[in-house]
């Protein structure tokens, strides 16, 4: 059974959603998705503190679905009509929200991915912390903009483990599904 993007993002739209998107990952979008999202937790009876944290995680996960979308051929992905297509979607859960973002990526970069949220899993909060001091201090800009930061940053706001999956869609590319829990 192949990999269907429509079938995966049906899924996710099941209970207690507060935004769901599925297209083309440009600036304007990331723009109204946050004017949206401040729209709705602003409304929300959802304690500040809460809703700081779920805004700030959603910047931070927007910042790396916008800088890593894959440029995908056309035709690639059943359903996909956009060459920088990804996906979002917000849902409350019983102890906060989750963030789930997916997109595509070429197979050789699974395993550098999947080594580092690992790794990043497996780190205590102080550690977290050091680690990003270090990436900060250390690490050089890529071409993509950030040194790295994005997952620890995301990690160390939340204080919770980093889920993800990679569906096969085609010899060379895969789906990569993230998701994040705010509470």
């Amino acid at each position: 059974m192949s990999f269907n993007v429509n079938d995966f993002y049906l899924k996710l739209n099941i209970k207690d959603v507060l935004l769901s998107y599925k297209g083309n990952i440009s600036s304007d979008v990331i723009n109204k998705v946050l004017e949206s999202i401040e729209k709705k937790l602003s409304t929300d009876s959802e304690d500040r503190k809460i809703r700081k944290k779920l805004y700030n995680v959603l910047v931070e996960s927007l910042q790396n679905l916008y800088h890593h979308v894959e440029d995908l051929p056309l035709g690639t992905a059943e359903g996909v009509d956009d060459t920088k297509f990804g996906i979002l979607v917000i849902s409350k859960t019983e102890n906060g929200y989750k963030i789930t973002t997916g997109n595509f990526i070429t197979s050789r970069k699974i395993k550098p991915l999947k080594d580092k949220i690992d790794k990043i899993n497996s780190l205590t909060q102080d550690e977290l912390k050091d680690m990003y001091k270090f990436i900060l201090n250390h690490q050089k800009l890529t071409a993509k903009g950030g040194g790295g930061l994005g997952l620890v940053d995301i990690a160390r706001k939340t204080g919770n483990k980093l889920e993800y999956s990679f569906q096969n869609v085609s010899d060379e590319y895969y789906f990569f599904n993230l998701d994040i829990y705010v509470s």
